[in-house]
């Protein structure tokens, strides 16, 4: 299969198409630089998401497209809205134009997130549960849901987004980059990057972390899972009850050594934020085959030290 993967010089984009090489797909690259790091054999289309013009060439002869570029950071979507817009919704609606020339419907599956459903949700959160995004960041993946949604039902595409809360590891030696987020800052903290772990609270707010590799499965699955007409939502979760305490104590086996931690005043988040694959895994046959908590920070570490 012909697929363009959309975001595939970042953390999770590049385990997708690592995963469909090794399936032996066809794999291109839409990458606004030419210094961005992508797997061996796949092929890189220069342009940038948000031009119109520059996706549709990029989407010439393409049968099937994982899209994973876009902004996603909740604190920072407030600070930078627009910017959210332009290119979350933006850049979708650019790939989604950009298919309406195809003689055959395509294959879409989006990078979307369970922040769709915002933070007072019932937990663990399911495809049922209400939605009610609270952050530019979470408004605009839902708007960009329903694009999908909207042209899918005209029978142009069929279409899938896969909504997960945390991705983490590392895959294909590719850790995340991001020390904005748990994981990637505590081994920051233990590389000596950082001085300490700044934690919120008691530590006992609850997560749900799903390794990367489990993510770029799931979008595996999904593609062969897309019927013209057709547009559905997956949530992608470990089904583990994981608190920040978990995840430190992980972090200090990891590495054979104490993460020196700060406590603070507890912040205005959720104490639970769980995600019910339940769907995925009847529909898809999905498993989080990886996505044990030693295992996700372990792999996380490795691929840290090896760098």
């Amino acid at each position: 299969m012909r697929v363009l993967v959309t975001g595939a010089s970042g953390f999770v984009g590049y385990a997708v198409a690592s995963l469909l090489i090794d399936e032996g797909h066809d794999v291109a690259a839409l990458t606004r630089t030419d210094k961005s790091e992508l797997p061996k054999g796949v092929r890189r289309t220069l342009g940038d998401l948000r031009d119109p013009e520059a996706t549709r060439r990029a989407l010439v002869g393409v049968e099937s497209v994982c899209h994973l570029a876009g902004l996603a950071t909740v604190r920072e979507s407030f600070m930078r809205p627009l910017d959210y817009w332009q290119t979350n919704v933006g850049g979708t609606l650019a790939v989604l134009a950009g298919l309406l020339g195809s003689a055959t419907p395509t294959r879409v599956v989006l990078a979307s997130t369970c922040a769709v459903y915002g933070p007072q949700a019932t937990q663990p959160m399911t495809e049922a549960t209400p939605l009610d995004p609270t952050s530019p960041y979470g408004t605009t993946k839902l708007a960009a849901d329903r694009a999908a949604a909207d042209l899918a039902a005209t029978g142009a595409i069929g279409a899938i987004s896969l909504r997960a809360v945390n991705i983490a590891g590392a895959a294909h030696g590719r850790p995340d980059p991001d020390e904005s987020r748990l994981i990637p800052k505590l081994l920051a903290v233990q590389q000596g990057r950082a001085p300490e772990m700044v934690v919120n609270g008691d530590g006992s707010a609850v997560r749900d972390f799903v390794h990367v590799a489990d993510m770029a499965a799931a979008f595996s699955l999904a593609l062969d899972a897309c019927q013209p007409g057709s547009w559905r939502a997956y949530n992608v979760g470990s089904g583990q009850r994981t608190t920040v305490n978990d995840v430190i104590a992980a972090a200090e086996t990891a590495t054979g050594r104490p993460v020196p931690v700060r406590h603070r005043a507890a912040a205005n988040e959720p104490l639970e934020v769980l995600a019910d694959s339940a769907r995925i895994r009847a529909d898809l046959d999905w498993q989080p085959k990886k996505s044990d908590l030693r295992e996700i920070v372990g792999d996380a570490w490795e691929a840290l030290t090896r760098a």
